[in-house]
């Protein structure tokens, strides 16, 4: 099939007509992706160092956070390629445009304290991200501010497990029905639906 001159994407149109900068969306989905894809890589290695028994309770928190993180990153990749975007095709490239390099394992990799630090900071980060598109998409595009207020609010909720765990805050947490149950961004991200 011979390649086509540049279609016209009606989708994307009438966003710049809302007063959308789709290039500057599309770029900044991109990054919180590569945000999302890194922080479930880290968590992995985070929570597989929760050791002893109270590692053990940390280790499904940290595990519903992580699985969590994936669906963000598949939530969002569907929306990038409508709008005309792509995933970088170099994964290193990809994991560094994520500034996540602060999740590594702490200098003892089993203090616990420290790995939930990694834990909220990286939370809080994320929440920062997906308000910043919750406020670009606003009142211009509905359909990608569907998928990041759906995300943000599960990054509020990750943010507040952790400080409940550092802090002794009451949360208001209740364990989810299964790792990976997703609330709120189940609608967006078919792919852990086997779970």
């Amino acid at each position: 099939m011979a390649k086509s001159k540049t279609p016209k994407v009606i989708g994307v149109e009438i966003l710049k007509k809302n007063g959308l900068n789709v290039d500057k969306l599309i770029k900044e989905l991109v990054f919180n992706a590569s945000v999302e894809f890194t922080a479930y890589y880290y968590f992995t290695l985070l929570r597989a160092n929760c050791t002893g028994l109270e590692g053990e309770g940390i280790k499904g928190i940290i595990e519903d956070a992580r699985l969590e993180d994936l669906s963000h990153f598949e939530s969002c990749i569907e929306r990038i390629y409508q709008l005309g975007g792509t995933l970088p095709k170099d994964a290193t490239q990809f994991i560094k445009m994520s500034g996540c390099e602060f999740l590594q394992l702490p200098k003892n990799p089993t203090d616990l304290k420290s790995i939930l630090e990694k834990c909220l900071k990286a939370e809080q980060g994320a929440a920062v991200n997906w308000d910043r598109i919750c406020k670009m998409t606003h009142g211009k595009d509905p359909a990608t501010y569907d998928i990041a207020k759906d995300i943000l609010a599960e990054e509020i909720e990750h943010e507040s497990w952790f400080l409940e765990l550092i802090y002794g805050r009451p949360s208001g947490h209740m364990r989810r029905k299964y790792p990976g149950e997703r609330p709120h961004t189940k609608k967006h991200s078919r792919s852990l639906d086997s779970l």
